[in-house]
């Protein structure tokens, strides 16, 4: 848990269960968690929140936006930010043509929360 606790985790998901249900386990392995039901709310966090380690997105969400266009000018501004999406269409972002979707690692949902933690150890080490 030591390596957890200094991390901070944006996680952004339109779906109110899943976004709790992420964030509750996530809270509880020892990461601070933001949260963000769409892009705004992601835009918010990524522009005012001074240390920020992992972004985890679905892939879709509301009004069009992809995961990826939320990553894309997050990596731009922070570099060193690593990404994870997470969708029930996997195929699509690896499709997309995006750059980050070529490069970061995609979980299928349904997911254990294991196999997210597991995932989420491995992109920080």
């Amino acid at each position: 848990m030591s390596q957890a606790s200094s991390k901070v985790v944006l996680l952004v998901e339109d779906e109110p269960h899943i976004l709790c249900l992420l964030s509750d386990y996530l809270a509880s392995e020892g990461y601070t968690v933001l949260e963000a039901s769409d892009s705004a709310q992601a835009f918010e966090i990524l522009a005012t929140k001074p240390q920020l380690d992992l972004l985890v997105t679905d892939y879709r969400l509301p009004g069009g936006v992809s995961g990826a266009l939320i990553a894309e000018p997050a990596l731009k501004l922070r570099p060193e930010l690593k990404v994870i999406f997470i969708s029930g269409y996997p195929i699509e972002i690896q499709e997309s043509g995006s750059p980050i979707a070529r490069s970061a690692p995609i979980i299928a949902k349904p997911f254990s929360l294991d196999n997210l933690h597991r995932q989420i150890r491995e992109v920080l080490a």
